[in-house]
């Protein structure tokens, strides 16, 4: 069984591209390494593993975002002006209303900002209930496969914890005033569609993809970077 899990290790660790660099040579001294190192690596000390990885990543995830500019100073994650009514900003832009605009994006990622505290509890509950099959199947998986875990276990969860805090968000700042006179504006002009945009749930599905790509982020950086193991058992499990 030890070396079962030994070849499996070393199996996900080939595709994840730790060892892409290494000479065949090399290689070969590294699978005999790894089968000796591994000899009291445990179906539980896989699991502990990919629980703390995910801990860590999640952890990091909702720290980078809970903080001003998490999300409005990243271009990855930035929440912009709702891409269905694009037109409604291009044509505000034409009449002068640039910095309307401007400050409207601003509201929308601070109300992100913000309710990205709520993610940590809701990450954990998730990682404490996976199973010994959880992990191997993560372990086994491609570069992203805890996030997609992550994201089967907590997206409805994580959706009914941040639209409402949005909504407070939103509805306390000049967000909601902006979107009624932005749309009002735009619905008067001449030959226009006019535009109902629900502005919190836009903003909270835009705020989870974001949470989602950091935590990828996160956990190629643990699978890949040995700088990011930062304990015992990530490093017995991804390797020093």
């Amino acid at each position: 069984m030890q070396r079962k899990i030994a070849i499996t290790l070393l199996t996900t660790l080939t595709f994840t591209g730790a060892f892409a660099q290494l000479s065949l040579d090399k290689l070969k001294e590294k699978v005999t390494s790894v089968t000796s190192s591994t000899t009291s690596l445990s179906e539980s000390d896989i699991a502990k593993g990919l629980k703390e990885a995910l801990t860590v990543g999640t952890k990091n995830a909702s720290t980078q975002l809970n903080k001003a500019d998490g999300f409005y100073k990243n271009p990855v994650v930035k929440i912009p002006f709702p891409e269905d009514v694009q037109k409604v900003s291009t044509k505000l832009r034409e009449i002068g209303l640039g910095k309307k605009v401007d400050q409207f994006e601003l509201t929308l990622n601070r109300a992100a900002e913000g309710a990205a505290k709520e993610a940590a509890p809701i990450f954990l509950n998730a990682i404490t209930s996976m199973t010994i099959t959880d992990a191997k199947n993560i372990l086994t998986g491609s570069n992203d496969a805890a996030t997609s875990y992550l994201k089967t276990k907590t997206s409805d969860k994580l959706a009914s914890a941040f639209s409402p805090h949005i909504k407070k968000a939103l509805d306390s700042t000049t967000a909601t005033r902006l979107w009624t006179e932005i749309t009002t504006t735009y619905n008067k002009l001449p030959m226009v569609k006019k535009v109902n945009t629900d502005l919190t749930k836009y903003t909270t599905d835009k705020a989870l993809k974001g949470m989602f790509t950091i935590v990828a982020d996160e956990e190629l950086k643990i699978r890949k970077d040995p700088a990011a193991r930062v304990s015992d058992i990530l490093k017995k499990v991804f390797g020093s």
